[in-house]
């Protein structure tokens, strides 16, 4: 549904400061606004409006130095630090090919961005915040304390816009999409299934086929894609850190998604939420928000890559999970997969 944030900016801010320990998501959803409602209402006072094309935001930030990157869906958050290295350009895609940050940006869907200044309790924090047309966030940069401060002030006064609206008017999100399948295709989606070469062709097939990942899992069986139980997410996080396994986790919405590589060490649930806490790593997960999950397999040039997907109630992505792939296949990584537990009432 469209939100058609009824406040004005001034009434915004007299919310956020009655309450300050409030985090911004969630107090937009209480208000019944989006989160860029939020901080458009902080205009010349302590956010600023800048270009939010990654090829005008991208290059710049990585002048900062160290950095947290955040990217989240409704169910999940992804936050890695390092520095924004590597970066290749485009119109319609983009990329950061970084040791650990590593993104794939969507650039129509990075319709707003901020920097945000704000006096806090523990000292300053500075951050880029960029939102989608709908005004939920797609993409955050958070300053560390080793980031460059005189690098960000910079890039503020580069890309600067001077639009100093403290309105936002958000436009419907778009619904989602559910499971689609066809019935009649499925005998051609295994035998285009079995062809493939490399993973990033699967999206292109079930669109070839008028389908979607999810609609494609359920419709295709075992070996290509089984069910596992809800649990199996945390089962999985729990299995990788207890082994030592490197793993690719991909979470991401439509504008960006945000891949951690390497290891995982410290598993802690707290209420719905499981999380992994690490110096360099954070994930945060929704747990009570996975209602599918499916082990899938896809064929690649370099052997199968089998993966761990989780989904909402309503057919959304909210993570994916790879083996890390170095010279062979990774073999401890398919194992404790195949051990994972399946749904109740499923052999």
């Amino acid at each position: 549904m469209p939100l058609s944030d009824p406040m004005t900016p001034d009434a915004l801010l007299e919310a956020r400061t009655a309450r300050p320990e409030r985090r911004a998501r969630d107090l937009a959803n209480e208000l019944g606004v989006s989160e860029a409602a939020l901080v458009a209402a902080e205009v010349g006072r302590t956010a600023t409006r800048l270009k939010a094309h990654p090829n005008d935001l991208i290059p710049p930030v990585s002048t900062l130095g160290e950095v947290m990157a955040l990217t989240r869906n409704d169910s999940a958050v992804h936050e890695r630090v390092g520095e924004y290295v590597e970066y290749h350009g485009g119109e319609h895609a983009t990329m950061v090919l970084g040791p650990e940050i590593d993104l794939r940006m969507f650039p129509k869907h990075w319709a707003h961005a901020f920097a945000v200044v704000e006096e806090t309790d523990t000292g300053v924090k500075r951050s880029l915040q960029v939102f989608d047309a709908a005004g939920d966030a797609v993409h955050k940069v958070h300053l560390k304390p080793a980031s460059d401060v005189a690098a960000f002030e910079k890039l503020v006064t580069a890309l600067a816009t001077g639009d100093d609206s403290r309105d936002f008017d958000a436009a419907p999100r778009t619904p989602p999409e559910g499971a689609k399948l066809r019935e009649d295709k499925m005998d051609l989606l295994r035998k285009e299934w079995d062809r493939m070469t490399d993973t990033h062709q699967f999206l292109r097939l079930v669109s070839k086929l008028k389908m979607n990942r999810l609609g494609a899992y359920r419709g295709a069986g075992a070996p290509y894609a089984e069910p596992l139980a809800p649990a199996a997410v945390s089962a999985m996080l729990e299995g990788a850190a207890a082994e030592g396994i490197e793993i690719m986790l991909f979470v991401g919405n439509a504008g960006c998604i945000q891949i951690h590589a390497g290891t995982i060490e410290t598993i802690k649930p707290m209420g719905p939420w499981q999380n992994v806490l690490d110096p360099r790593f954070n994930l945060h997960l929704r747990a009570d928000h996975v209602a599918e999950v499916w082990r899938v397999w896809k064929p690649t040039q370099r052997g199968p890559a089998i993966s761990v997907e989780a989904f909402d109630a309503e057919g959304r992505l909210i993570l994916q999970c790879f083996g890390k792939r170095k010279e062979a296949e990774p073999v401890a990584w398919n194992a404790m997969v195949a051990e994972l537990p399946a749904p109740e009432g499923v052999a």
